[in-house]
């Protein structure tokens, strides 16, 4: 039963880290020529796992694999976030 929360927990976290890493690398950083470059995505997602380690440890569901997926999902979410800058692809509210 642990397992499943376990897994549930670091599945959720790297969607998370995933989705707000792309948003705000194409919402934001839209106009940093170095955030478009894929050696900052892969600082993003060394920075984020980190963050996250040490939180892994205060918690009793979080693992390490969990940091690392989250850290994992960041980086890629950057790398994403680029590429939509790059191909010119905005999100806008339909108006």
């Amino acid at each position: 039963m642990f397992g499943f929360l376990s897994m549930v927990i670091a599945l959720g976290a790297a969607w998370f880290g995933y989705g707000t890493a792309r948003r705000f690398v194409r919402d934001r950083l839209r106009y940093v020529d170095g955030a478009l470059t894929s050696g900052a995505a892969i600082v993003a997602g060394v920075g984020a796992t980190l963050v996250a380690w040490p939180i892994a440890w205060l918690l009793p569901l979080v693992t390490g694999g969990t940091a690392l997926a989250f850290g994992i999902a960041v980086g890629l979410g950057a790398r994403a976030g680029a590429s939509d800058v790059k191909h010119g692809y905005r999100i806008t509210s339909g108006s």
